[in-house]
């Protein structure tokens, strides 16, 4: 069934993913600060732009949201002219945003007031996930819509999974960073290892892809690290307010994270190689 939606942030995810939406058959209203991109987003797809977020809320059934971190989705949400000034009761906010857990049930808390349903639902696959609209999400949220909700971001999703409560797929994604992380430096250590030795390092990968060593990074960023590219993908920069996001949850439930904390302060080293744009993969210009 072909629904009213909004999509507000048209990021390097956001934007790819409401054309999804729009080359799906749902009639998509776009709202994004800079106004010159949601134009743009018009060129490429059918659907209408709006002027604020509170203009979206009032034109769509679900809402979905994508943007910077919890200080930008609170303005999104909260703001005189925001989502939840226009929204009416049987509604449902699905926010892609990786924020912390604790705005998430803020946001669940405001929209529950007004007899509205909110998910948190981060993702991952990144970019290139996001254009090829093979994502996964990880949702937290009630399960009297989430049947709705899946079948409207199959447009954009491989899979999409309710993990419990509101929160819950926020902390799933902290999950994922925490991997992500580790893996990335331990491919980065590998390949410097290899550089070093002398060896050639794509046929090696070549090799141990097919074994235990196997992983998405190793796939899809190994070649690229090798020739020192770093020009897509996640930046650096978000990466870092993840782990910091993941951090301060750590403390919070007594987990100890050791290795992603370290990982972090490489990435501060990027950081200081002006690497801030940089794909997460660039742990191996640090080294």
């Amino acid at each position: 069934m072909k629904q009213k939606v909004a999509f507000i942030g048209l990021g390097v995810m956001g934007y790819p993913m409401a054309g999804h939406l729009a080359a799906a058959g749902h009639q998509v209203s776009v709202y994004n600060r800079s106004s010159a991109k949601a134009e743009r987003w018009l060129t490429e797809y059918a659907g209408q732009c709006v002027a604020t977020p509170r203009e979206a809320a009032q034109q769509a059934e679900i809402i979905f949201i994508c943007v910077g971190n919890d200080e930008d989705l609170r303005e999104i949400m909260l703001g005189e002219q925001g989502v939840l000034a226009g929204i009416s009761p049987e509604k449902i906010v699905v926010d892609h945003t990786t924020t912390s857990a604790k705005v998430a049930k803020e946001m669940a808390a405001e929209c529950e007031a007004l007899g509205v349903s909110f998910y948190d639902a981060p993702v991952s696959g990144g970019q290139i996930g996001a254009q090829k609209g093979l994502l996964t999400i990880m949702l937290g949220g009630d399960e009297g819509h989430f049947v709705k909700v899946k079948a409207v971001t199959n447009a954009y999703a491989k899979f999409s999974q309710l993990l419990g409560p509101v929160g819950s797929g926020q902390l799933a994604k902290m999950m994922n960073q925490i991997c992500i992380a580790g893996i990335v430096q331990g491919l980065a250590e590998a390949l410097q290892f290899g550089q070093n030795a002398g060896l050639d390092c794509q046929a090696v990968i070549d090799v141990i892809s097919k074994g235990a060593a196997q992983s998405w990074q190793m796939e899809n960023r190994s070649a690229t690290m090798l020739q020192q590219r770093y020009d897509f993908g996640f930046a650096v920069d978000w990466m870092r307010k993840d782990l910091d996001i993941a951090l301060q949850e750590a403390k919070n439930n007594g987990s100890s994270l050791p290795l992603t904390a370290l990982v972090d302060q490489f990435y501060a080293d990027v950081q200081k190689l002006g690497g801030n744009r940089w794909d997460t993969s660039s742990l191996l210009a640090r080294l």
